[in-house]
């Protein structure tokens, strides 16, 4: 497996652990407020392959004690729940970031306990879902069932959006917040602008915008909060 990206530590993308993040190429999504675009589109070459990644893995004994997967979408990669278990059996654990559109891979990993945190990001409310992906249309019954499985299953995990003036209002939250009603915690972020994001003149809803989504949310996910607010 190609690695198109590595970040050696971070205190931040893994909750309650020390970790190194590890970027995979690829996605079928082209959300228009993506930082990592260059991971989608092909400009982002590999940093090393998996054997490399478990050789690091092997000298930061001690001093990591997760990995956190993300993109692009990780579970585009047949081959992630072989290279998880071999991070899992050198000691470390594994967090997965995923878009939702693949439970069935999602389903495998979280059968066979490979992961201790899932983060899956809740793009919008189902009637602009499509628009927020940057695609013409799309079938919402991966993303429900995928919603399912963490809700029904025993790996700790959150829902997020990354939440675009753009794109978010307030009755979208109420739509979010009755497809995941009753989840165990859900994030909204405030989108940042960076020059990877691939659509310009995108902006992030003022703090005041977001506590009311918040507000919204919370009524059907009472642990509801915000990240990255300005």
């Amino acid at each position: 497996m190609q690695i198109h990206g590595l970040q050696k530590m971070t205190l931040l993308d893994f909750p309650g652990r020390v970790a190194c993040t590890v970027f995979l190429g690829g996605c079928d999504f082209r959300c228009p407020f993506c930082h990592n675009f260059e991971l989608i589109d092909g400009t982002a070459q590999p940093v090393m392959d998996d054997a490399a990644l478990l050789s690091f893995l092997e000298k930061r004994k001690g001093l990591l004690d997760g990995v956190a997967f993300t993109g692009g979408e990780p579970c585009l990669h047949k081959d992630l729940p072989e290279l998880m278990k071999k991070i899992r059996d050198m000691g470390f654990g594994v967090k997965l970031d995923t878009n939702g559109n693949h439970p069935a891979l999602l389903r495998e990993i979280l059968g066979a306990g490979l992961v201790d945190y899932v983060a899956m990001d809740i793009k919008n409310s189902p009637e602009k879902y499509a628009a927020t992906c940057g695609l013409d249309k799309i079938d919402l019954a991966p993303i429900r069932e995928s919603v399912d499985l963490l809700m029904r299953g025993d790996t700790d995990y959150e829902f997020r959006t990354t939440v675009v003036a753009e794109f978010h209002e307030e009755s979208d939250f109420e739509k979010i917040g009755e497809t995941i009603r009753g989840a165990k915690r859900y994030f909204l972020q405030q989108f940042t602008d960076r020059d990877s994001v691939p659509f310009g003149n995108l902006h992030a809803p003022s703090r005041e915008q977001m506590e009311k989504f918040a507000h919204i949310a919370a009524f059907y996910v009472p642990e509801t909060s915000l990240r990255g607010i300005d």
